[in-house]
């Protein structure tokens, strides 16, 4: 016979305060992710964070049931595929509520490692790439009827990459000290600029972090590869795991051939966002941050932008309305 143990959780506590989240961090799990065209799945190495709210008259959360909701819908995912991580995020949140009878929110949140495979510019060399994708749904009790089950779900999407960017400041000084050495040397300033044009000057360099998230509701989809893709393409140059000398030299002269400053790439990636999701709706919010580990100083520069797709997608057309109207 099992005893009647005491549940101490549900005892009022001494301060009645609601608390906005209560639940566990750091749970890590392994998640298979589905690949379309019968290729091998992804497995995942992924830490979680699971949390609900907690009411003020109820002293602690049932923290098992946070960790029971994870197991049942990883176990669940072993036979059925699951092709979106944000979607088993979505999931267990949903989950967490009908178990947590107090709760009017939870929120449910994984981070990952990822591999990029990539092949070198010169030499095509195969090689891998770490690269950090992250997901999170949070999940709202409703009385309106047009939510599903009695829930508002918002999901989140997003990832991380390292890329590399040079400075363009640096690069223009090192130009108007060669233009004027060419100069001394009796090249003439129209033939001085024609050669410095087509050989990049030194500069120097960072190692960039970019980093991607759109939320949107749950029924609407987006492309975690779009997302690497964008980052990848927005900074000065990507990073390769093996270079060759040819390869290196490429690289190199790949990222002085495009200058960025940190703004110009959260810029960049605002762009790409608004030409690649067409579908997305405007209420979409799009947090776009690069981080760059500075080379010459031993600070980092840090640029960001958070702002609705709509906001992004008003800006950029107004910006080109009057490009086109300075033209």
């Amino acid at each position: 016979m099992t005893p009647n143990l005491p549940d101490v959780q549900a005892c009022s506590p001494d301060i009645k305060i609601n608390l906005t989240r209560v639940g566990v961090q750091n749970v890590k799990k392994l998640v298979e992710v589905a690949r379309e065209g019968g290729k091998r799945p992804v497995v995942l190495i992924s830490d979680f964070h699971i949390f609900v709210d907690l009411p003020g008259d109820i002293k602690g959360a049932n923290m098992s049931r946070n960790l029971e909701a994870i197991y049942e819908v990883l176990e669940e995912a072993v036979g059925t595929p699951t092709y979106d991580v944000e979607e088993l995020c979505s999931e267990v949140a949903k989950r967490l509520l009908l178990r947590h009878a107090y709760a009017t929110t939870a929120e449910v949140g994984m981070r990952s490692e990822y591999m990029l495979k990539r092949r070198t510019p010169v030499m095509r060399i195969s090689c891998q790439e770490p690269a950090t994708i992250f997901a999170e749904a949070r999940a709202y009790q409703t009385p309106s009827a047009d939510q599903r089950n009695g829930m508002r779900i918002k999901k989140v999407i997003g990832a991380e990459i390292v890329g590399m960017t040079t400075c363009p400041c640096a690069q223009e000084l090192m130009r108007e000290k060669a233009l004027e050495e060419l100069t001394k040397m009796g090249l003439s300033k129209e033939n001085g600029n024609a050669f410095l044009d087509s050989i990049p000057l030194a500069t120097h360099n960072q190692r960039g972090k970019g980093i991607i998230s759109i939320e949107v509701e749950d029924d609407v989809k987006v492309p975690l590869d779009k997302i690497i893709g964008i980052i990848e393409n927005s900074m000065s140059a990507k990073t390769y795991e093996i270079l060759k000398r040819p390869d290196e030299a490429k690289i190199v002269e790949m990222a002085h051939k495009k200058p960025m400053f940190v703004e110009d790439c959260v810029r960049e990636m605002a762009k790409r966002v608004v030409e690649t999701f067409r579908d997305l709706p405007d209420d979409s919010i799009v947090t776009i941050t690069q981080i760059n580990e500075e080379s010459i100083h031993q600070h980092d520069a840090v640029a960001e932008r958070v702002a609705s797709l709509g906001e992004l997608r008003k800006e950029l057309e107004e910006g080109n309305t009057l490009k086109a109207g300075v033209a």
